[in-house]
């Protein structure tokens, strides 16, 4: 690991943690991410994490609030620009969006569902995006 990969990995632990402290799986290789698909039943919450302000101070923490009302089958992330084979393997699963970071994906079964793209998190508040994943989230996870 060369020494620019040493520090990147130090600075974005913490962004990591948050999700994973919330109950979220991180799914490092593409190895990880087609065994969870090969075996995701049920409804699956995939956030695709950045470094980027508008994941720090809107999509985690709207994931994080909308999770403690309604709770997926799965929780699981994924860090772009960080494993990029784990995130271009997760990516492979939803094709027909365009890749963005953040963004946030709710599988069935292992096929998309629903999918929020970037531009639905920046630039609005995080109460207005853990309101659309909650709505969302509900209307999945009641079928």
């Amino acid at each position: 690991m060369n020494a620019y990969d040493e520090y990147m990995k130090g600075i974005v632990q913490p962004m990591r943690q948050e999700l994973v402290d919330a109950g979220f799986n991180e799914l490092t290789t593409a190895e990880d991410v087609n065994e969870f698909m090969a075996s995701a039943k049920g409804v699956s919450l995939v956030v695709i994490n950045s470094v980027c302000g508008c994941a720090a101070g809107l999509a985690r923490p709207a994931v994080r609030q909308a999770i403690e009302e309604v709770k997926p089958d799965h929780l699981v992330t994924v860090f772009a620009g960080q494993d990029r084979e784990a995130t271009a393997e997760m990516r492979g699963f939803f094709e027909e969006v365009p890749a963005s970071s953040p963004s946030i994906a709710v599988l069935r079964d292992g096929q998309l569902e629903y999918f929020i793209p970037r531009e639905q998190i920046e630039g609005y508040p995080v109460e207005q995006i853990t309101e659309h994943l909650t709505g969302v989230l509900k209307q999945a996870c009641a079928q």
